[in-house]
């Protein structure tokens, strides 16, 4: 091949890619508007330290808030129905984490204690002094690090499938691109929505199994949220973040002063159950567990009943724990 022709070549390759990148990223923005109308926020919103916080209230009496994990929103908890339930006992405040759903999600590195820091001023805003606290998955390590940072705000904490200590983890290093900053802007508005829409009923697959995935879930949960950019720049991150923080983590553990309820499924194929759930109760003074033979990582999408049970005992022995 001649230089000309070489040339003409290369800027044929460089001028078609840059056609296809401009059509994938047309495609994203219209997706993502889509997705925005088809599901509005359903909630009120919040300003703290400059970041704005979309949330939702359910309920009357002990504060209950909810944390949920990556990648999903705040109708991840209300598809499953606990909140229904839990909602004739208790005060249910469910947040849209930085970058999912309607919350913001400045540029920064967001940890679990970056988010418990949030989470704190968010509950002082609304007028919360005491709280039962449950996350799911990424959102146990919020759950956690709040604990550790307001030990007087938390009175009792549920960890629902969590990941806890660091072990090697092929969603880590296939986030890791789209976590990049620059690199992964530009796969987040191109590429990444597409492939993402391609692997999704997969990845949702793999949560519950190796249950099927519950109806409810399948007609209410807004999956289309999950693919806009700035979901996917947050889910990246926290996947990227999965590891190094639990390294820091985990040598805290043993401060939790309050009671602990751990749950998960047996058969989860997301966090080991032998490896996060079994251990932490081994080292977590006082902490019950409750495993739910073979069920998958969306335990209170699964086994509502049991995560409702697993709330209202540890609310009951925070409140014999006071008195």
């Amino acid at each position: 091949m001649t230089g000309r022709p070489r040339k003409a070549w290369l800027l044929s390759a460089l001028l078609g890619s840059a056609a296809a990148l401009g059509a994938s990223a047309l495609y994203a923005a219209s997706r993502a508007k889509q997705a925005e109308r088809r599901t509005p926020p359903i909630g009120a919103f919040l300003t703290v330290d400059g970041v704005r916080l979309h949330y939702v209230e359910r309920g009357r009496g002990e504060t209950l808030v909810l944390i949920h994990g990556n990648g999903t929103m705040i109708q991840d908890f209300l598809s499953s129905g606990i909140v229904d339930d839990l909602a004739r006992r208790f005060r249910v405040i469910i947040l849209d984490r930085p970058g999912y759903g309607y919350s913001d999600r400045p540029r920064g590195v967001w940890t679990p204690r970056a988010h418990a820091t949030l989470y704190q001023k968010a509950l002082q805003q609304l007028g919360v002094t005491q709280a039962v606290v449950l996350g799911h998955s990424w959102g146990t390590l919020v759950a956690i690090a709040l604990a550790l940072q307001a030990p007087r705000l938390v009175r009792s904490l549920v960890l629902a499938s969590g990941y806890y200590y660091p072990t090697l983890r092929a969603d880590v290093v296939l986030a890791s691109p789209s976590a990049i900053p620059i690199l992964g802007d530009v796969l987040r508005h191109t590429l990444s929505p597409v492939v993402g829409r391609a692997l999704l009923p997969a990845m949702i697959k793999g949560m519950f199994a190796p249950a099927a995935i519950p109806a409810r879930f399948d007609r209410e949960f807004p999956t289309d949220m999950m693919l806009r950019p700035l979901q996917l720049r947050a889910s990246a991150e926290d996947a990227a973040l999965m590891t190094p923080v639990t390294v820091e983590l985990q040598r805290h553990y043993r401060e939790l002063n309050l009671p602990v309820a751990i749950i998960a499924g047996g058969a989860d194929q997301i966090a080991d159950v032998g490896r996060q759930s079994r251990r932490l109760h081994g080292e977590v003074s006082g902490s019950t567990l409750t495993v739910v033979p073979g069920l998958g990582h969306m335990i209170h999408h699964l086994a509502p009943d049991q995560v409702v049970a697993a709330v209202e005992l540890a609310a009951e022995r925070a409140r014999a724990a006071a008195a």
